[in-house]
């Protein structure tokens, strides 16, 4: 697939997220991070479950139209092996590099598992973790999977409701889908800062521990 991280948001967008990180951490001791990613799997199955539903139908009706009316003997079996064949390749090609194809062959619950699993594996991959009061949150985007993801490290979750965090998530989703993603974001962000200030107000010789925004691609 292509780099949907990279085209999911414009350079002046990143720009303004990242700014909107900064500005937020200095009203808090609190760490933010917002983190995009083309994708938190790659999701071999689907490619060839989607290369499948479509190769077989078509080799079907190719062996059917171009061997005749009738099977005979094993003549159009080998036919149909290399319709089959060809179509395969053909289709896994084209549902490993088209999102929305891929997406129909994925279920939820596999797809909320690696979300999930990539956004734990971020946090603690980037070092969101070491913070000097365990302060850190991520702010998980998975562009392909449609999907926000928030983590928060114990000394937050210890003090915030996780209800709060559910509403931040619905807002950020219903924001990307009505085409106002960095909006969207960029407010969460705010409310994320007004709800860490309360538990976590800014200290003397308070610096930023981590990077404000993460693009990654390479998945």
């Amino acid at each position: 697939m292509k780099n949907l991280a990279e085209t999911f948001l414009p350079e002046a967008d990143q720009k303004r997220i990242a700014s909107v990180v900064a500005a937020t951490e200095k009203r808090t001791a609190g760490e933010i991070v917002c983190m995009i990613v083309s994708s938190s799997y790659h999701y071999p199955t689907a490619d060839v479950l989607g290369a499948i539903a479509f190769a077989l139908p078509l080799a079907l009706l190719a062996a059917h139209f171009l061997g005749g009316w009738l099977w005979i003997g094993t003549q159009n079996m080998w036919l149909f092996l290399g319709f089959f064949a060809i179509f395969f390749a053909l289709f896994h090609w084209i549902v490993g590099r088209c999102p929305t194809l891929k997406r129909l062959f994925i279920s939820r619950r596999e797809i909320d598992e690696e979300v999930e699993e990539a956004a734990v594996n971020g946090f603690f991959r980037k070092g969101l973790y070491r913070t000097r009061d365990a302060n850190g949150v991520l702010l998980f985007i998975s562009v392909f999977e449609h999907k926000v993801w928030l983590l928060a490290d114990k000394g937050i979750h210890e003090k915030v409701p996780q209800e709060e965090w559910n509403q931040l998530v619905g807002r950020i989703t219903r924001g990307i889908r009505s085409g106002q993603g960095a909006e969207a974001i960029c407010k969460a962000i705010q409310d994320i800062g007004d709800l860490l200030k309360v538990h976590f107000p800014i200290q003397p010789g308070d610096t930023n521990e981590l990077n404000n925004l993460i693009i990654d691609g390479d998945r």
